[in-house]
């Protein structure tokens, strides 16, 4: 896109579309007031003519025109991949908190399974506990009373 040059500066250097008007309308008055030779010239040409003042103003306001759309299309498209990369940081994000915790929640199902079966085993002992402490107990009752019997006659081995 070519850029529109008003008295050999452009348009850039003005800042905004309203000071590059506002400027051009001063130097056209400034010059029809020291230049009348310009002036006369600058009268006899038509509007819609290619150096019209209106045609200049025209490709001002169009060239701004088009470059908002451009500046629109671009920031939309900014904010989509934003968002997209956003979007893509949080999944990660979750895929990585997720993967910790169902590797917690796998770690955790083994020890509680480790739980149980070693709670079974100590069940288990306990009862083979009770049972040969009553076993010794008959044991030991029996030998007292074979010794008893040893005092009134018979010999405790």
């Amino acid at each position: 896109m070519a850029e529109v040059v008003l008295f050999q500066l452009p348009i850039s250097i003005f800042g905004s579309l309203e000071l590059a008007v506002a400027t051009l309308l001063e130097r056209r008055q400034s010059v029809n007031r020291w230049f009348p030779a310009v002036r006369l010239k600058m009268d006899r040409v038509r509007p819609g003519e290619p150096d019209s003042l209106e045609a200049s103003l025209m490709q001002l306001i169009n060239d701004h025109h088009d470059k908002s759309l451009k500046l629109r299309a671009f920031t939309e498209q900014s904010k989509k991949d934003a968002v997209q990369s956003a979007t893509r940081v949080s999944d990660l994000l979750v895929d990585a908190v997720n993967g910790g915790v169902q590797e917690a929640y796998a770690i955790e199902k083994k020890i509680e399974m480790e739980i149980r079966a070693l709670a079974a085993s100590i069940m288990r002992f306990g009862k083979q506990t009770d049972q040969w402490l009553a076993a010794s107990h008959a044991i030991n009752t029996a030998i007292k009373k074979g010794c008893t019997n040893a005092v009134s006659g018979f010999m405790c081995v």
